[in-house]
């Protein structure tokens, strides 16, 4: 049996090698357009690869999804993230949890990762072919042909595992086959506030806050990081997963609104203060702070609240409490535009979900086509989730029933 695997990512190598595990004799050919296999194993997690993350129920994994919850559900009976640290650990990669639930590899550096898959690549004899991009692809009685440049070879089966596109020109080729595309539109995120002081605060985070994206019934706590443009970190770009197509219909211009301290509501933070003020009433409001926000954060929204810092809590009027109260709880910022890092570039949109069979990932329009990774319309928000998603549908689709 003739394979090819379209595409040098990490949805693409692991269908390859689910093909030479479940299929010993078939060949197997991974064609990469570009000259670079595994781009983004290389720098996803900041250079040390999120690999999976520990959550180990298929039904709990499944809800990290936005798009494809129930086809991963589905998916993850077969091949889940407690297969993922298996699957490494039987090939000498240990990986680690830490305290957000992302799992890395010990050595913290993905090179780890890529060792591991090229190693597999010449223990299973799996071809690479790199620069070479695949043009058309055409469906015969007994399977596929891939036409090149200069030259078409047939195969037996083939595997799509091309990665996402920012456009849908980018699945042209799969319309051309017959099959359905949702119009990609980016997800994970970052969020540009031009002109906002609250830029200069960039580099600090805020451990637990919780953003709502007003007009909408979207909202997220977690970590917020201040940036030179704006926001980021998991609880932003969890958002803008969710959010991923109600954004871009709103053309990325809205307003946030974030509860910096995620106490519920003005009655539970005036009864903290109350409890606090018999200790803290003598002193410099700057310095005894009962939200333990950072510092400087703390003195941002004090000015905001045109609160000065060195004043005594016992000076503070009804009227500014009320106003830092509101802050601390409703503070709203105008986002005009996002930030996303190429490299990490994930895509909601893709091969429409109904046109595959997740048993098998094989098109339900094209016979002996298979599809594996990001190419798909599913993804996951921020934590290891888009990497387990490309482990497990390209396990299944390398079973090749």
């Amino acid at each position: 049996m003739k394979v090819a695997i379209i595409g040098g990512g990490a949805a693409g190598f692991f269908a390859a090698f689910s093909v030479k595990e479940h299929h010993k004799d078939a060949e197997v050919v991974i064609y990469e357009k570009s000259s670079k296999l595994l781009a983004k194993v290389r720098v996803s997690g900041g250079g040390r690869c999120n690999v999976t993350n520990s959550c180990f129920s298929a039904s709990k994994l499944s809800k990290f999804y936005p798009r494809g919850e129930k086809q991963m559900k589905k998916a993850f009976s077969v091949f889940q993230a407690k297969d993922t640290v298996v699957w490494f650990e039987e090939r000498g990669v240990k990986l680690k949890a830490e305290d957000d639930n992302r799992m890395f590899p010990t050595s913290n550096n993905s090179q780890t990762i890529i060792d591991c898959f090229l190693r597999e690549v010449n223990e299973k004899g799996i071809q690479i072919a790199t620069q070479t991009p695949v043009n058309k692809l055409i469906s015969t009685k007994n399977g596929i042909t891939l036409r090149f440049d200069n030259r078409s070879e047939n195969f037996d089966k083939v595997v799509i595992a091309t990665g996402g596109s920012p456009k849908e020109a980018g699945f042209q080729w799969l319309k051309d086959l017959g099959h359905n595309i949702t119009p990609p539109v980016p997800s994970l995120f970052t969020f540009n506030i031009p002109g906002n002081p609250i830029r200069k605060l960039m580099g600090l985070v805020i451990d637990t806050a919780t953003v709502r994206i007003q007009g909408t019934k979207l909202s997220y706590t977690g970590p917020v990081l201040m940036t030179h443009w704006g926001m980021s970190g998991p609880a932003i770009l969890k958002l803008s997963a969710w959010g991923a197509r109600v954004l871009a219909e709103k053309d990325y211009n809205f307003n946030i609104q974030i509860n910096w301290v995620s106490i519920k509501n003005e009655e539970e933070v005036n009864a903290l203060l109350d409890n606090e003020l018999p200790t803290i009433r003598r002193k410099k409001i700057i310095n005894a702070n009962p939200f333990n926000l950072p510092n400087r954060m703390w003195t941002f929204l004090l000015r905001k609240a045109d609160i000065s810092p060195d004043s005594l809590w016992l000076e503070l009027s009804k009227k500014s409490r009320n106003k830092l109260i509101n802050l601390l709880l409703n503070d709203v910022y105008k986002v005009s535009g996002k930030t996303t890092f190429k490299e990490e570039f994930v895509t909601c949109g893709g091969i429409t979900l109904s046109d595959l069979d997740f048993n098998s990932m094989e098109s339900r329009v094209c016979q002996n086509l298979y599809f594996a990774g990001e190419v798909i319309n599913v993804d996951g928000i921020t934590g290891g989730f888009n990497f387990q998603a490309a482990w497990t549908t390209g396990y299944i689709a390398g079973k090749l029933l």
